[in-house]
């Protein structure tokens, strides 16, 4: 097998002595590279293999990690990963213990900010700008943003203070007019119309006088430009007005396939003392047909097959929860048109699609702007409809002001579904969904629900929409536990558990899908002699004191939960007991006070002691004590 050139490359620095048709070579090799592995481990390639060419020409013509290179989110930066001295490495991609599927700055000094969210990194961009200003430094500054991400209202905030302190920065704006779910927005419309004007023809000829007057290699890049159509376009096509109205230079948009624009469109703009924006159209999924023809399919996946991009195939298993939750809320839908769906850019991630198809007038997709989504629901509420607002754990937090303020205070009605709750896995630290019991538990009216199974999950959705006053539910990823849900769903009583079964050495009270691990692990007690009784609290808020006080009659109780250790159900479990005095030994089992890594979900719950196995030895061990 022949040397490849991806193999030499150690640093960025290798970059720099590559001719074009070797960096076209390369760039292949990066995205056969890319492919193979999210082939095996799965993983955001559709937007990786789109952004190599900018990667490429980003660290051909920056200084890293002098320099700073900012990734949104991090989808965008395998490429990135495999020419800063990761190649040997990177099959080990988002496994336990592997490389991370985002930027993390302790896995390598070229990765500038831990990334994993979207719409934050013009933000941390600017911050670093702003202390190159401070620091008299030469060190520039790149943020590269995808469009759906410049639809936040953080990377808005962003961009309104850039333009006004003017700072000395560039962001590259990948426009591959795709994300996760189609683009909404105002702005999204917006970014084909960018035209030119009279501040483009000023910049125009003074990159040409510049140019002109470095020697040969301005002479060079004015013969290229000159060649190509519409030369100067390449270099500095109109301010949109939306960002020209901002402070901020916009160029035309430009290939980003192609490594030799890109590159001469960075060199010139990085010599300006403002602010740029370098519009860069990208095609998602570039070079690996299957992702090119179904670019959301491919924007996350799992393992597949690379000659047909077919997801390999899995065990037989029940459907996720998620799919529960979309059809649970397609019935309810059904049944009043006064329920409303609401989701912030995961319309496919949430479930949603069902109801979305069938109500499309009831259905609500704001975009990257879980701020929005749940303003918009309390608004919805007081309107009286009856608003499910769907957004992924990790995400929500970014709407906490909202849940307390227009949800909580004002007790409206409004549902909110936490999707992807506790461990997701291979996306690590930025998407394990930990905290939301922790928040939610101490916002004033908010009722809580952490269902165990699909039968709990359907009932829970019935009873928070007939319930007033807002009302949380959380699921995880993944599958169900195979239990079949009733065609009509029940009322829960409010803050009431379920048994599932029966003991008296110790008790286990479970608060989600945990339970279902509580159960095998009480069996295995069973075979020692250990009698476990185990309960699917379902209510995390209210809290059933009279199954906690049955429970401490045992004497041994213990409290499983995935969610975040401080402040969660277990120490509300202490608080029952401890104001009734109750004689018992009491352990906590949740997730530890640390940013769990990532790994595959039955990894990580033995890491941190919360799967069956892990549960049986906490209750021996609190048992025997």
């Amino acid at each position: 097998m022949e040397p490849r050139i991806l193999d030499a490359i150690s640093a960025p620095e290798d970059l720099k002595v590559l001719t074009y048709p070797e960096l076209s070579i390369l760039a292949q090799e990066i995205r056969e590279e890319i492919v193979s592995t999210c082939a095996e481990n799965g993983g955001h390639i559709a937007s990786s293999l789109g952004a190599v060419e900018i990667v490429l020409a980003a660290h051909r013509v920056l200084n890293c990690p002098h320099d700073r290179l900012v990734f949104d989110v991090g989808h965008q930066a395998y490429a990135h990963k495999l020419v800063t001295g990761r190649r040997s490495q990177f099959p080990t991609l988002r496994t336990y213990g592997g490389l991370s599927g985002f930027t993390k700055p302790e896995e390598s000094p070229y990765d500038a900010h831990p990334s994993g969210h979207a719409s934050d990194s013009l933000s941390v961009a600017a911050g670093y700008a702003k202390a190159a200003q401070l620091n008299g430094s030469n060190e520039k500054v790149v943020a590269v943003i995808g469009d759906a991400s410049l639809s936040g209202g953080m990377a808005f905030e962003a961009l309104n203070y850039i333009g006004q302190a003017q700072l000395p920065m560039v962001i590259i704006l990948n426009d591959n007019m795709m994300s996760i779910s189609r683009n909404v927005g105002a702005l999204m419309k917006h970014l084909g119309n960018m035209r030119a004007d009279n501040r483009y023809r000023k910049l125009r000829d003074a990159a040409q006088e510049e140019l002109e007057s470095s020697g040969v290699l301005g002479k060079i890049l004015l013969d290229l430009g000159k060649r190509a159509k519409e030369s100067a376009k390449q270099f500095f096509l109109a301010s949109s007005m939306i960002f020209e109205s901002l402070g901020i230079t916009c160029t035309a948009p430009i290939d980003g396939h192609n490594i030799r624009e890109l590159e001469d469109t960075l060199r010139l703009v990085l010599q300006t003392e403002g602010p740029v924006l370098v519009h860069v159209v990208t095609k998602k999924g570039a070079g690996y047909a299957p992702a090119e023809q179904d670019p959301e399919r491919f924007h996350g996946v799992g393992p597949f097959e690379v000659a047909t991009g077919a997801a390999k195939p899995k065990k037989p298993a029940p459907p996720a929860f998620t799919t529960v939750f979309g059809q649970a809320l397609l019935e309810e839908g059904r049944a009043d048109d006064a329920v409303v769906a609401i989701t912030a850019a995961m319309e496919g991630g949430t479930g949603l699609k069902p109801f979305a198809e069938q109500f499309p007038e009831r259905f609500i997709d704001v975009g990257i702007a879980e701020e929005n989504a749940v303003g918009l629901a309390s608004g919805l509420a007081f309107a009286g409809k009856k608003p499910v607002v769907a957004i992924y754990s990790t995400f929500l937090q970014r709407s906490f002001d909202q849940i307390v303020v227009d949800c909580a205070l004002s007790q409206a009605n409004v549902v909110l579904a936490i999707d992807r709750a506790g461990l997701v896995g291979e996306d690590g630290a930025t998407h394990h969904g930990a905290f939301d019991l922790v928040y939610m538990r101490t916002i004033p009216h908010m009722r809580v629900l952490a269902p165990a199974d699909e039968v709990d999950l359907a009932n829970a959705l019935h009873t928070a929409l007939a319930l007033p006053g807002p009302v949380s539910l959380r699921y995880p990823r993944g599958n169900g536990m195979g239990v079949s849900v009733p065609e009509v769903p029940q009322m829960l009583e409010v803050g009431k558990s379920r048994l599932m079964r029966e003991g008296s050495d110790a008790c286990v009270l479970a608060f989600g899908p945990v339970a279902y691990r509580a159960m095998e692990a009480a069996e295995m007690l069973a075979e020692e002699g250990i009698d476990v009784r185990v309960v699917d609290m379902l209510w995390a808020k209210p809290l059933d004191k009279e199954a906690i006080l049955a429970a401490a009659e045992t004497g041994c109780v213990i409290t499983a939960e995935e969610g975040a250790m401080v402040g969660g159900c277990g120490e509300g479990v202490i608080e029952v007991l401890a104001q009734h005095r109750a004689q018992c030994s009491v352990t906590t089992l949740a997730l530890p006070d640390r940013f769990v890594r990532h790994g595959s979900v039955p990894q990580l719950l033995h890491e941190v002691g919360l799967d069956a196995e892990g549960i049986a030895e906490s209750v021996r061990n609190a048992f025997l004590q």
